[in-house]
């Protein structure tokens, strides 16, 4: 189908993967906040803006075989954002960005680099988060720290370009001529 600037925010409902990844909030030990916080602010964004759009949040362990068979899971289909909360630190369990780096098809590097400098002039430790961005297949991936301060930092600068990167994943100019 050939979406143009004028009838893409009716002919598709964005698909939105949250993914939780915590051994304890995944065995109910405690209560996710940080995929809820994702999805807040998407909520309100993706409203305000128009857009349709279907949720999918699920909570796994911090397993790159689980993480990795729900992202495939989720190209297959037809996912436009998968965004990830947990596992971007450097406990022994922080296994996000070594299960998403091989998976992407184009790196986002900017993105990543600019809430760490960012954020990290303010809260040192905020440099240590080692999250990466791209794309798999049509989705745009985030990968978020699981702190939900974090995740306002992150959504804050990502909600930035996600409209702009779906028109230009799609081939939709936008550009002032």
């Amino acid at each position: 189908m050939k979406y143009t600037f004028s009838n893409i925010k009716e002919l598709r409902t964005l698909k939105v993967y949250i993914i939780t990844l915590s051994d304890r909030a995944s065995k109910g030990i405690y209560e996710d906040l940080s995929g809820p916080e994702i999805r807040n602010y998407f909520q309100r964004y993706f409203k305000e803006k128009g857009w349709k759009y279907e949720i999918i949040n699920p909570i796994i362990p911090d397993d790159i075989a689980v993480l990795t068979g729900l992202i495939k899971e989720a190209k297959a289909n037809g996912a436009d954002f998968i965004f990830t909360t947990g596992g971007t630190g450097v406990g022994p369990r922080d296994i996000t960005p070594e299960a998403v780096k091989p998976m992407l098809d184009k790196e986002l590097p900017g993105i990543m680099e600019l809430i760490r400098v960012k954020y990290g002039m303010k809260i040192p430790h905020a440099v240590l988060s080692r999250g990466v961005a791209g794309f798999i297949g049509t989705a745009q991936v985030y990968t978020l720290p699981g702190s939900t301060k974090a995740v306002r930092d992150y959504m804050e600068e990502i909600l930035k370009v996600a409209e702009h990167l779906i028109y230009m994943y799609h081939n939709i100019d936008t550009h002032k001529k």
